[in-house]
């Protein structure tokens, strides 16, 4: 009785669902249709709408949003222009004072100072901290021409005495001045090197950094009151109001202790180039981004033979270095190979110059003097002789 009670009651429950669930798929079928069919005319109207507006249009949307992006529109007699000549700005750099080391008398000055910066402002400002990556390799590569110029110098200086000490014309005196200035230049020569190995050393892998503070001063075109001024006439009242604003900042800057000095175009440019180059400035600076030539729109190369004579003269004058140091070599060693000679037959050279004093003495000694004198140093000769050859014979048997 219970089981047949089941199933009669799921026999209900069927019949109660499949309309339920039929009436589901149709809601689901219903609101699919309405919302492809809103969605037909829409992008009808949009493909029409950029039909009709074509390639210029995307254009020229790309290029405001570049220009939107970038907030300036160009860097020119120490200001940077914005939003088409109605805003111009111009930077102050700001060199920090160590806060922390001061005494309470000074830091107390500071703050008053401070206060009284901010008191004398008729005008809006902006303060700017920008921090840096310094790359030392530029001025490692300074530091190696530097030392390559001592190098030079250092063996010029050593050949110059060496052939003062070899010609006999110089005092004791004047080689040991020469001697002493070849020595300080030995020692800067050590330095320098020392201080390149040190600097490379202490910036492996480590990244230095450090800050730059800016104060920002700006200018608007409608400060001048006079909307029938051209641009080149607004760019002139601008430029003179935001030096007099700079000057008058830094002269209130320094109550502080705090030096500044107004940004160059050059030095505004390098400026933005950090700000929006953030992660390549490290690597590829602005000096080396000029040098590519990337602000051109078309770059020539040098004239092919003038680039391979600087590099001839490079290659001779390093050559002619070379070259002079080893002829100085080959001639102290030939110079020692005369004096080893000379010191060999030193005993043969005594003999002969002996033989010209008697000849040359012939007149006061007389001759009968002057033969027998010769043949007492001939026979003095030949017994040495045979003494030597006993001397050597000996020396080899007690090799042997």
């Amino acid at each position: 009785m219970d089981s047949q009670a089941k199933m009669q009651l799921i026999q209900m429950l069927a019949y109660i669902l499949i309309p339920v669930v039929i009436a589901i798929f149709a809601l689901v079928g219903f609101l699919v249709y309405l919302h492809f069919k809103e969605n037909k005319p829409k992008e009808s109207k949009e493909g029409n709408t950029n039909n009709s507006k074509g390639t210029s249009g995307t254009t020229s949307q790309n290029k405001q949003s570049i220009f939107n992006f970038m907030e300036f529109d160009n860097v020119e007699d120490n200001m940077i222009v914005q939003k088409n000549g109605n805003r111009y700005l111009m930077v102050i750099n700001c060199q920090g004072v160590n806060y922390d080391l001061m005494s309470g008398v000074e830091k107390n000055s500071v703050e008053e100072g401070f206060v009284q910066f901010l008191n004398t402002l008729r005008h809006p400002i902006q303060i700017y901290i920008q921090t840096r990556s310094i790359n030392l390799e530029n001025s490692l590569q300074v530091y190696r021409e530097k030392v390559k110029e001592v190098e030079d110098k250092y063996y010029r200086m050593q050949m110059q005495y060496e052939q003062m000490k070899n010609s006999g014309d110089y005092s004791e005196q004047q080689l040991s001045k020469a001697y002493f200035e070849l020595t300080k230049q030995s020692n800067l020569y050590e330095y320098g090197n020392s201080v390149i190995q040190d600097t490379e050393r202490m910036s492996l892998n480590k990244n230095i950094l450090n800050k730059n503070y800016y104060i920002i001063v700006p200018y608007y075109a409608a400060e001048a009151g006079n909307d029938k001024l051209d641009k080149e006439e607004l760019k002139g009242i601008a430029f003179s109001e935001l030096y007099t604003r700079c000057q008058s900042i830094i002269s209130s800057l320094s109550s502080c202790d705090v030096r500044g000095k107004i940004l160059r175009t050059n030095e505004l440019i390098e400026l933005l180039y950090m700000a929006y180059n953030r992660d390549e400035a490290e690597t590829f600076g602005l000096d080396k981004a000029l040098k590519a030539g990337f602000n051109e729109l078309y770059s020539t190369a040098p004239d092919v033979y003038e680039k391979k004579m600087k590099e001839l003269d490079k290659i001779i004058e390093q050559r002619a270095m070379d070259k002079a140091r080893e002829k100085v070599n080959e001639a102290k060693s030939e110079i020692q190979r005369q004096a080893e000679e000379k010191e060999d037959n030193m005993d043969q050279l005594i003999d002969e110059v002996a033989r010209m004093i008697l000849e040359e003495n012939e007149p006061y000694i007389g001759t009968e003097v002057k033969d027998l004198a010769i043949e007492k140093l001939e026979e003095t000769n030949e017994g040495g002789k045979e003494n030597g050859k006993k001397t050597r014979g000996r020396k080899k048997s007690t090799a042997v």
